[in-house]
């Protein structure tokens, strides 16, 4: 669905987003012409209009570490009805994004099959009002 949005930096019609490999660190696609990284998280909702107050983000080192040196990705935000009759997708810039809108999860137990992985949580409360729907 992202594919559909246009790179935010060079402006390039649609399509020059591609994606990543998987469990590439913290960046999901890139602008095959200027090489613009950003985040993709997806969300089943009721109400594609209505934003949600947090959405599970990936694992929390990598994600801190970034954090830690200032750096922050993009994120596309597609959110999608259960029967994907409707989807949304939202956007919010680097520079708009906040250290307090990352919480980290508490790490998975000594008897999952990744103990001791930690995640993180999108809190969108934050930033609420900088996210800007593109679809």
């Amino acid at each position: 669905m992202v594919r559909e949005c246009s790179c935010p930096r060079c402006k390039r019609p649609p399509k020059t987003l591609v994606r990543l490999p998987p469990n590439f660190k913290c960046a999901d696609v890139i602008c095959d012409f200027c090489g613009y990284l950003g985040q993709v998280k997806a969300s089943t909702v009721r109400d594609i209009d209505q934003l949600p107050k947090t959405v599970l983000g990936a694992a929390w080192g990598p994600q801190q570490e970034r954090m830690s040196s200032g750096i922050y990705f993009p994120l596309f935000l597609v959110l999608a009805t259960k029967d994907m009759a409707a989807h949304a997708i939202y956007y919010l810039a680097a520079d708009l994004q906040r250290a307090e809108m990352f919480v980290p999860r508490k790490p998975l137990s000594e008897t999952a099959r990744r103990a001791g992985w930690t995640g993180f949580i999108y809190n969108l409360e934050p930033v609420r009002a900088a996210l800007v729907r593109l679809r």
